[in-house]
């Protein structure tokens, strides 16, 4: 049987997940509406450890992860509570939450291989700038003939119809017409809903070959149908669990 490698609990819902490619880093954003609080947290997909869990920043809630590159993460400010237009750009180191720098004059505009493409938002037509990770350094002017933009290894599952999957692979009746299906090697992976008992629940099984593996009961007592429940970045099985619980297997 497989069993989860990273399993972490937070203090809010999960909002965001991103991976550094570059240092095998995921970043969590978690929001607690309760108490307006946005937080921020780093864990090593190598191994499992967590560098920081719920750092927070000055802005208590405008603010959110923007992109990930190279051991360093991207946050920014949001220019009103009521609009969804960002400000801002703040790097913090992915081991020590240490903030590196900090620009409210350059905005972030996409993410490329070489680096964090960034414009100055007093400045138009907009000029665009590849941003040094490190110091926020803008010295190198954009070239989207060189500077192609980064790739990630992250796959997604694909929604499918019940009736064309093996019946050894469906333990449960699907609510509705669909269910998200990802295969892997050996490895067979199915997210559906159900309706028990006038409740609709969210479960996830893994399948090797047509044993099951893995399960996992992701969501009970939910209104309406889920978005995807699950990601595979390389050999990395990533899912949210009740909103609040990060869990990943390795298969």
């Amino acid at each position: 049987m497989l069993q989860s490698y990273i399993s972490q609990q937070f203090n809010g819902t999960i909002w965001r997940l991103e991976i550094d490619e570059l240092s095998e880093t995921i970043f969590i954003e978690t929001r607690n509406e309760q108490d307006k609080q946005v937080s921020f947290s780093s864990i090593n997909l190598n191994t499992g450890h967590t560098n920081f869990k719920e750092l927070t920043t000055p802005e208590r809630w405008l603010t959110g992860i923007e992109a990930a590159y190279d051991g360093v993460l991207l946050l920014h400010n949001y220019q009103s509570e009521n609009g969804p237009l960002h400000k801002g750009i703040i790097a913090i180191d992915a081991i020590t939450g240490e903030t590196l720098w900090e620009n409210y004059i350059n905005a972030f505009d996409h993410l490329s291989a070489d680096g964090p493409v960034v414009y100055n938002t007093n400045i138009q037509p907009k000029k665009l700038f590849i941003a040094d990770i490190r110091t926020g350094a803008t010295n190198r002017v954009y070239d989207p003939s060189v500077n192609h933009e980064i790739q990630n290894s992250i796959v997604v599952p694909q929604l499918i119809d019940p009736a064309l999957l093996s019946p050894e692979l469906i333990l449960f009746s699907p609510f509705g017409n669909s269910i998200h299906y990802l295969e892997y090697n050996n490895f067979r992976i199915v997210s559906l809903h159900t309706l028990e008992a006038e409740t609709l629940k969210q479960y996830l099984y893994i399948f090797n070959g047509v044993d099951k593996v893995y399960d996992d009961l992701l969501n009970t007592s939910i209104q309406k149908l889920q978005p995807e429940a699950f990601i595979l970045h390389k050999t990395r099985l990533i899912y949210i669990k009740d909103k609040s619980v990060l869990n990943i297997v390795n298969l």
